[in-house]
């Protein structure tokens, strides 16, 4: 039973069951890090969500907070207008409100044209983070104090996160996952390169940053409202870098592209003067890097989720797909000599699994 089953019984004072009896705790609803369970408490209209993280996973991006309800409430205690979820605190748990929606990925696909609509009630979010400059925000922080680069110190930022890609996901995993690099050819020093290739950016102020801001993330209410939700990456850093992760991360059509990126320099000049500074050579880095963290996060990622499921033989084909479109987005920035094809790929993913005990399968046909 996950520790977060007896903790929602308790929240709602129900029985043990679920998605049984009254139908008052439904879940796990199981996401990327956490499994979600959802109640409603006796008496109240609307539901409420609590999550445990999932044990075993992959986090792939550094942890700046303890949690997300950590900094829902720490924004509810300062003058700054931002569509998240309420948090309450109901028999010793910290419980979110659930937002009854559909994602604006539900509803516009993993990519493509965003309707106009949305895009208006996105700028506000940006200006709304914004204006959460270091020190407004009283939230104790979770992270090393060597990854709180100072204030406007991009060029820090910046390093720090190729760091933790470097060493928190990379190097303490290359003793199982090296040789599958290797085979989909990235060579060792491949990131410690790019990191000495990074030169310096343009200082610009810091504020809070989202640092998940995708389509999946974005609830779209019955009244059309868009929301915010999972603020387990938020971070106190440079704004250029959020709006890079939004655009990787949404993929618009390179003219709705244009226009947010217009919006947001206007929008984040309004609240956080300099905050744009630069970005029309920053941007395009740090969209590099995103690329770049992909490679090792993916590939990780990818095979550990290939490993729990071996006996899934279309799962290697869509996963060595994937991972062709990662390697060739990032062959610029990381110089990569050559890229496979997805057979190449599929290749390398199934003598990796042969290795490791997991799968005794045949070559894929060339």
């Amino acid at each position: 039973m996950s520790s977060a089953e007896p903790a929602a019984e308790r929240a709602g004072h129900a029985p043990g069951t679920l998605l049984g009896g009254d139908h008052r705790i439904a879940g796990p609803l199981t996401g990327h890090h956490h499994e979600t369970y959802v109640l409603r408490l006796p008496g109240e209209d609307g539901r409420w969500k609590i999550r445990e993280p999932r044990s075993g996973v992959l986090h792939a991006d550094r942890r700046c907070f303890h949690s997300e309800e950590d900094v829902i409430c720490g924004l509810a205690e300062i003058p700054v207008e931002l569509p998240v979820p309420e948090v309450r605190e109901v028999g010793g748990c910290r419980l979110q409100r659930f937002v009854e929606g559909v994602t604006l990925a539900t509803l516009t696909g993993a990519q493509g044209r965003v309707p106009e609509r949305y895009v208006d009630q996105l700028m506000p979010v940006f200006g709304g983070l914004g204006s959460v400059r270091p020190g407004l925000l009283n939230v104790e922080r979770s992270c090393h104090p060597a990854d709180r680069a100072e204030d406007g110190d991009t060029t820090y930022f910046l390093g720090r996160l190729v760091h933790f890609a470097e060493h928190r996901v990379y190097r303490a995993r290359h003793a199982t996952y090296g040789s599958l690099f290797t085979a989909l050819g990235v060579p060792d020093e491949a990131l410690r390169r790019y990191a000495e290739r990074l030169g310096m950016l343009a200082p610009r102020p810091f504020c809070l940053l989202h640092g998940d801001l995708h389509r999946e993330n974005l609830i779209v209410d019955g009244n059309d409202r868009l929301w915010v939700i999972d603020w387990e990456l938020a971070m106190l850093g440079d704004p250029l870098y959020d709006l890079a992760t939004h655009l990787y991360l949404t993929r618009y059509p390179p003219d709705q592209e244009r226009s947010v990126v217009e919006r947001w320099c206007t929008e984040i000049e309004r609240v956080l003067p300099g905050g744009s500074k630069g970005y029309e050579d920053d941007l395009p880095r740090l969209r590099a890097f995103k690329c770049v963290q992909s490679v090792y996060t993916d590939v990780v990622r990818t095979a550990m989720t290939l490993s729990e499921r071996p006996e899934d033989p279309a799962a290697c084909a869509r996963a060595a797909a994937k991972l062709v479109r990662v390697l060739h987005a990032a062959r610029a920035p990381l110089e990569l000599p050559s890229a496979p094809d997805a057979p190449g790929a599929e290749a390398a993913l199934l003598e990796w699994l042969g290795r490791s005990g997991l799968r005794e399968h045949p070559a894929p046909e060339q």
